[in-house]
């Protein structure tokens, strides 16, 4: 069996046939990664509200940080900056926490207008340069103005669940790459990687 590592450079031929001994820790973290990912699909609402009051708890923690920080440094000139970020910081993560509906629906917007202008400057750039496989980011332009698009079209009421329907496709989506990794991982074969 060749191996398929032979034109990559030495250093990399020898991470990749070191990785294949323990390919199985990749396997059980993608297969974990899946099973995270199906819950969150299928508790989107709960997901969705989880990840926002985590969120706020990690504006509160890094915003007591700053401050304490601010005051730690003692007097240098971005010290009134650094206090009031976090203040800012701690102010944004309890409100996020009081209300993580009204946060929720925030953060779902803020989703469809980075969806939209992304989606936008991607379709501008590839008609404007046209590359090799220009259709390819023209496609994933128009894929992320329409998603953005309709996000928008039903906010506030899909705000609920939009938060936990990414999150659980990504969480299915970086499983199945540690899965097919961990295979493609096991399958060189073993040997020296000189």
């Amino acid at each position: 069996m060749s191996d398929p590592t032979t034109n990559l450079p030495s250093e990399i031929r020898h991470e990749l046939h070191e990785l294949r001994k323990d390919w199985w820790w990749f396997l059980l973290l993608g297969i974990g990664l899946i099973v995270l990912g199906l819950v969150a699909l299928g508790s989107c609402f709960v997901t969705s509200l989880a990840v926002v009051v985590f969120f706020g708890l990690l504006l509160v923690i890094g915003g007591a940080v700053q401050v304490a920080s601010a005051f730690w440094a003692g007097r240098w000139s971005g010290m009134l900056l650094s206090l009031l970020l976090g203040i800012f910081y701690i102010v944004t993560g309890v409100l996020m926490i009081d209300a993580p509906i009204e946060a929720m629906q925030a953060i779902v917007l803020l989703i469809a207008a980075f969806l939209i202008v992304g989606g936008l400057f991607r379709i501008v750039a590839a008609l404007a340069v046209r590359f090799p496989a220009w259709g390819w980011q023209l496609l994933s332009g128009a894929v992320s103005v329409l998603l953005g698009l309709m996000i928008n079209k039903g906010w506030p009421d899909n705000s609920v669940f939009i938060i936990g329907l990414f999150l659980g496709i990504e969480l299915i989506f970086s499983g199945w790459y540690w899965v097919m990794l961990s295979i493609g991982v096991r399958s060189l074969p073993a040997g020296s990687d000189s």
